[in-house]
């Protein structure tokens, strides 16, 4: 395993994916790391959709412009929110579950990329595909497979996207 701040550091999106299977044992670790992200109040308002067919893989990478890639990937998981376990935080928590589900695969040696569905023109289309019930919402899916890319990118500075005390701050 490797140090959560080096993790966080070096994880990044990649898009190209070998054709290995991911074994059902880093399977589920990455979806206990996403069982285990905080929620408020404890209400985990999220559901995970695991695809490894590959039909249904090349159908969901037909609909999302963004996510041709997906066909490629041995595993995608759709991830879902329910907005009568929490209606505040419904959105919020499976974004936490995804980044837990993002570092525990790169922990693994695993590559992913997470496309976000929420709120755009492909969440009816996944919702279809999927047989997602009307009151649940599509919030994003994670491609998951051995990274068939160099992970590159960059940030921006730290001094650049903090404040102290209140906005425009200085230290």
């Amino acid at each position: 395993m490797i140090d959560t701040i080096q993790a966080i550091r070096n994880r990044r999106s990649i898009r190209k994916y070998k054709p290995d299977a991911v074994s059902e044992e880093d399977l589920d670790t990455i979806l206990q790391a996403g069982r285990w992200a905080p929620s408020a109040s404890n209400r985990q308002p999220w559901h995970f959709i695991i695809i490894k067919n590959e039909e249904m893989r090349k159908h969901l990478a037909e609909i999302h412009s963004y996510g041709r890639f997906m066909k490629e990937s041995p595993v995608v998981i759709v991830v879902l929110a329910d907005p009568a376990k929490h209606p505040r935080y419904y959105l919020a928590d499976p974004h936490q579950a995804v980044q837990n589900m993002l570092l525990a695969a790169h922990a693994l040696g695993l590559a992913t990329c997470w496309m976000g569905v929420r709120d755009t023109d492909y969440e009816p289309q996944f919702r279809k595909a999927l047989g997602v019930p009307e009151e649940l919402r599509v919030v994003c899916s994670v491609s998951v497979g051995y990274g068939n890319q160099e992970r590159t990118s960059t940030r921006f500075p730290l001094e650049d996207i903090i404040s102290w005390e209140r906005y425009g701050g200085k230290k």
